[in-house]
This record gives C-alpha cells, structure tokens and sequence, in this order.
C-alpha cells in the first residue's frame, strides 16, 4: 500500500514535486492546484479521507490552512526554502537583467537561508530589505513591501517566494523574480512525509479496547438480584453497542454485569471519531435504554498492553457516579471528557529519581497529584480551598482536605491564608506548588 499524498500549491510548484516524486515508489502523489490561496479550504475538507499527508509548496498555504483549523500539523508539511534556492534565484536576476543587481526587496526565506546565499558575495556591496515571516502572511502585505521599497528608488528589484506575489509585480511594473523550490529540498521533503505516514500507519493499527459499564444503583452494585426492568434495558443497550460495534468493524464481548468491552482499532475509532463523537453513544444509550453508562478505553500496541490501559481507565472512571469518558494511550496519558466540553490530559507516569523521592512515603498517588495540577492549568488558578479541589475531583470536602495536607507535607502546597464562609471555621486557602515538579 502507498502513502497517499496531496500536494497543495500553484501548478507549476506542484508540477515540479510531481515530477521530483514519480520516481518514490511508496509514494502515490495526488496534485492539487489552485488560483488563490483561499482555495486550500475546499481541497483539504473535500479530499481528506482519502489523503494521508499533505504537502505544500510553501509556508504561506501551510501556516494559512493551520491558522484556519482546516488541518493540524501532524497532517502535513511543506518545502522550506533554503539558500541554494535563493542562490539559483539571485544568479537568474544577474543574467535576465545583464547586471549585478546590488539592491532588491526578498520576502519569505529566514535570515540565516538568506546569509548562506550571499556568502558567495561580498555581502556589503548589497543592500537587502527582508520582510522575514513565521506563519501566514497575506500576498497583499508582501506586494506591498516590495511596491512601496521600489517606488521609493530603494530597491531594482524584488524577490519573492509566492506565485500571487510575483504575478502582481509584474503585473505593476516592477522587476521581479521568483524562488523556485530546489530538487533536494522537495525530496528531502517527501522523505519526511513518507517517515510520518509510516509511523501514522503503525498508529492507525494500534487495538483499542473500548469499555462501557453501566452506572448501577448501590443495591445492585452490593449483589442483590437485578429486577426484570434492569435486565431488558441492558438488552436494549446490547443492541445499541452492537449497531455502534458494526460501525467500527469491531467485536463485542460482556465482561459481566453491565460490563462490556469492544475491541477494535485505533483507526476504525479515530474515523467514527470524526462523524460523531463518544459522548453521543453515551446520549444515545440514556435515551433508548435509560441507562447511565461510563466509558473507558485502553490503547495498545498488544492486547496485554490494550487491556492493561483499559484497567488503568476504568480505576480512573470509577471515582466518578455520572457519564464519563476516560481514555488511557500508549505512553499512559490519560484524557477525561466530561460532559460536552470538559477535558482534561494528564500523564500517569512519573518525572525520575526526585519523582519517586517526593512521593516515596506519601500517602497520596502520583496520578492525584498529576490530575489535580492538570485542573489547575485548565483553570489558570493556582490558589484553592478544600470546596474548590472537591468540585474538580467530583470528591466529598473531607477527602479534598486531606488530599491537600498531603500534599503539604511534601512540600506541593502551602496554606497561604484564609477564606470566610460566614458561618463556622474558615477555611484554609492553599498556594500549589506545582513548580518544584518540573
């Protein structure tokens, strides 16, 4: 199977990767062209179920479809531009113009790219104006740039890395040239992309075991017998999984009571993930079956591996009474989504020597610890009282305040004051510590 990808850009940039990749047997090139750059939002939202990676001719569509959420930066990449391009550039001015052009405008390439370029003259007979960018820039700011330096006499003429930008120039009058991306850099390039669409493959086939458990009453819960109702809404709820089992092309198992796990692949879920969301499961069992679930999900590169990450979810989703979802990956990060747009990722494993240290005779575990400091981010707060931790922790005030005296004898939290409540004993207000953890 080939890697699948798009190349993004002007047609003669995308011409030119198409060309240097016909010979990359893993790769199966699919060109994209388009006039302006507003363009890209269709070609990625309309192609990319089935694109693996995208490629840009340059940084203007990258950092524009970032900016725009069309794709995340896992999704693709684009050809930077080096020296050796500008260089090639430079030399063309020179020959086409029947001179050594001492002054010109150069947009896009970074300065360091554009000192390697230059070192091959002697770089004070030159004067540069750059207008060096990270991320997006409109075309029009840059025609800008190099109109306004060549009307004022500074500049002979102007370089530029964008298609829109060189046409307009010349359009207007103004001596221009464009950088052209180098054979080495577009290889380089796809050499890349082919490393990560490998790697995303191999993440792709990860086993996931999703597991749903239904959200007795306590008398239930103690091993008294379920009443006839419990058991036909657990019916009703069986059908519910193995309609959503046949969508992820996945196998359903009953673990025991109101227990199940589903097993699948990360792909299979990751593509479900982008119709719908879990927490629509959730909706969808309360409503045909009345029945409160909680979900937990373990991804692995084993089954043992799968199975041990669901194990760590479920002890997570167990200290909640309400719908949860709770997902543990590969490198034991876990991710809470609570409700529509609660979440919350923390990592379980701990930071070295001076992690264990602190936490060696702590009667509190590293994973709390995490939790409630991932809380604390989320929240941008650094402050809190016993009643605010309970509220994060879904816990009673009595557990948060040992929680936090813990956590000050080993030095994550200091009492730095008191809140009035107005009634009773006020309450301690304590300043987390979070800083000695990193």
């Amino acid at each position: 199977m080939k890697i699948r990808i798009g190349v993004i850009g002007p047609k003669d940039s995308v011409n030119q990767i198409m060309k240097t990749g016909a010979q990359m047997e893993e790769l199966e090139l699919i060109p994209f062209f388009y006039e302006n750059i507003e363009e890209t939002q269709g070609i990625i939202l309309n192609n990319q179920d089935r694109i693996d990676q995208w490629f840009f001719s340059g940084q203007a569509p990258y950092y524009y479809a970032l900016a725009k959420g069309y794709m995340t930066k896992e999704a693709g990449s684009y050809i930077p531009l080096n020296g050796s391009s500008l260089l090639s550039t430079l030399l063309e001015s020179f020959v086409k113009e029947g001179k050594i052009i001492y002054r010109f405008s150069l947009d896009s390439i970074q300065q360091d790219e554009m000192e390697k370029a230059c070192g091959f003259f002697n770089h004070q007979d030159f004067t540069i104006y750059t207008n060096p960018y990270h991320g997006y820039m409109p075309a029009e700011k840059m025609i800008e740039f190099h109109k306004e330096l060549y009307e004022k006499g500074q500049t002979d003429v102007a370089i530029t890395c964008l298609n829109a930008v060189y046409t307009k120039l010349k359009e207007l009058g103004i001596p221009a040239f464009r950088v052209a991306h180098s054979e080495l850099a577009i290889q380089r390039g796809l050499d890349f992309l082919i490393a990560r669409g490998r790697a995303s493959w191999y993440r792709q086939s990860q086993l996931v075991i999703l597991g749903v458990e239904v959200i007795y009453p306590s008398a239930v819960q103690e091993g008294y017998n379920m009443p006839f109702k419990l058991k036909h809404q657990e019916l009703d709820l069986m059908r519910i999984l193995l309609h959503f089992v046949e969508e992820i092309n996945g196998s359903l198992a009953k673990m025991g009571n109101g227990l199940f796990f589903i097993y699948t692949t990360r792909g299979d879920l990751d593509y479900l993930q982008k119709q719908r969301e879990l927490q629509a499961l959730i909706d969808e069992i309360r409503i045909n079956s009345e029945l409160p679930v909680r979900i937990g999900i373990g991804y692995g590169y084993t089954v043992l591996e799968a199975e041990q990450h669901v194990r760590i979810a479920f002890e997570q989703v167990r200290t909640y009474n309400e719908p949860v979802i709770i997902a543990v990956n590969e490198n034991k990060e876990i991710t809470e989504v609570i409700g529509q747009n609660k979440q919350l990722t923390f990592q379980t494993r701990n930071l070295g020597t001076r992690w264990e240290e602190l936490f060696k005779d702590a009667n509190i575990s590293s994973a709390h610890v995490m939790k409630i400091k991932s809380f604390a981010h989320h929240h941008r707060q650094t402050d809190i009282t016993a009643q605010e931790l309970a509220r994060w922790l879904k816990s009673t005030e009595r557990n948060a305040r040992r929680i936090l005296s813990e956590m000050e004898q080993i030095g994550l939290a200091n009492v730095i004051g008191e809140e009035s409540t107005g009634r009773g004993r006020p309450r301690k207000v304590y300043e987390l510590q979070f800083h000695r953890l990193d």
